[in-house]
C-alpha cells in the first residue's frame, strides 16, 4: 500500500492549475476580437451622425452635387455659413425655444410626481395601494395613439388645444406610469432599517423622502430624467397633433422644412444637428448616473 506524503498545514498552495499556452493565446485573441467588433459597431453607428455633421457644414450646391464623404478630399467645402443662417432663422430659433419650454417642464413634472408616488407606493400604507399600483402598471401598455383623440377633445373643452401646456400635459400623463413603476421598484429595495431609524429620530414622511430615499435613489432618478428628456425632446407625433406652427418644437419645424428638401438642406442639416447635440450633451453629462441607475439592484 502506498502511503501518501503529508505536507505541513499552510504549505500547499490551493488554486486553479496553470492554463496551457494555447488556451491563454485564444483567450487574449478572443478579447481583442470582441473589442475590435465593438469598436467597429460603434464606428458604424456614428457614420450617420458624422454624415449629418459634415452635410451641415457644406453649402447647398456641394450637397446636391456630391456626397458628404468627398469633404475628406476637398476640405475647402466646409463652411459655417449654414449655422449663421440657422441662428438667424426666426422659425428655427422659436422652435428650439419651444422645445425647451416643452421638454424641461415635462421632465421635471414627471420626475417629481413619480418620485413622490413611488415613495408612497413603496413605504406608505393606504387603502387600495396594491390595486392602484396594478392600474398604474397596466397604463404602461396603453399606446399613445389610443389617447390622442380623447385628449384632443378634452384639451379643446378646456381651451388649451394647440398650446404648449397641452403638449406638456400629454407628455406628463404618458410618462408617469413607467416613471412610477421604475422608481417604485428601486425605492422598494432600500433597507427598511434606514427608514425605521429615521422615524425613530422623529423624521416625518417628507423628511425621510428628501433626506434618506432621494439621496439613495438619485441614480434611478437621474436615469428616469434622461429617458424622459430624450423621449420628449425627440417627439414628433404629439407635436403634430397638439401643437401649432407658432408653438411647435424643433422636430415639427424640421418636418415642415422637409417638404422642400432639395432647396432647404442648408437649414435642415444644421437644424437637425443642433437638435441632436442637445440630447447627446445631456446624456453624456449624466452618463455616470445613468449607468448606476441601470445597474442598480444587480449586485446586493
Amino acid at each position: 500500500m502506498t502511503v501518501p506524503v503529508l505536507e505541513p498545514a499552510g504549505t500547499v498552495v490551493d488554486g486553479p492549475p496553470p492554463r496551457p499556452l494555447a488556451a491563454r493565446i485564444v483567450a487574449r485573441a478572443g478579447g481583442a476580437l470582441v473589442q475590435g467588433l465593438v469598436l467597429l459597431i460603434a464606428l458604424f453607428w456614428l457614420v450617420p451622425a458624422l454624415g449629418l455633421a459634415v452635410a451641415s457644414l457644406r453649402d447647398t450646391a456641394d450637397n446636391s452635387a456630391t456626397g458628404w464623404w468627398t469633404v475628406f478630399t476637398a476640405p475647402s467645402q466646409l463652411t459655417l455659413s449654414n449655422y449663421a443662417g440657422v441662428l438667424s432663422n426666426e422659425t428655427i430659433l422659436r422652435s428650439l425655444w419651444n422645445t425647451v419650454l416643452i421638454t424641461v417642464p415635462s421632465t421635471v413634472a414627471v420626475v417629481v410626481l413619480a418620485a413622490l408616488a413611488a415613495y408612497a407606493f413603496s413605504w406608505m400604507e393606504f387603502p387600495g395601494r396594491d390595486w392602484l399600483f396594478v392600474v398604474v402598471v397596466a397604463l404602461i401598455v396603453v399606446p399613445v395613439q389610443v389617447a390622442i383623440i380623447p385628449a384632443a377633445r378634452l384639451f379643446g373643452w378646456l381651451g388649451i388645444y394647440g398650446t404648449i401646456p397641452a403638449v406638456v400635459l400629454f407628455h406628463v400623463a404618458f410618462g408617469l406610469p413607467f416613471a412610477i413603476f421604475l422608481l417604485r421598484n428601486f425605492f422598494a429595495g432600500i433597507p427598511r432599517d434606514l427608514l425605521e431609524a429615521a422615524r425613530m429620530d422623529g423624521g416625518g414622511e417628507f423628511t425621510i423622502f428628501a433626506r434618506v430615499v432621494l439621496p439613495i435613489g438619485w441614480p434611478a432618478v437621474a436615469s428616469l430624467a434622461i429617458f424622459q428628456f430624450l423621449w420628449v425632446w425627440n417627439d414628433l407625433l404629439v407635436a403634430l397633433v397638439f401643437a401649432t406652427s407658432e408653438n411647435a418644437p424643433i422636430t415639427y419645424a424640421l418636418r415642415e422644412q422637409m417638404r422642400a428638401f432639395s432647396s432647404n438642406v442648408d437649414v435642415i442639416g444644421p437644424g437637425a444637428f443642433l437638435s441632436m447635440v442637445v440630447p447627446l450633451t445631456v446624456f453624456f453629462a449624466f452618463q455616470r448616473y445613468f449607468v448606476q441607475g441601470v445597474l442598480a439592484g444587480s449586485v446586493k
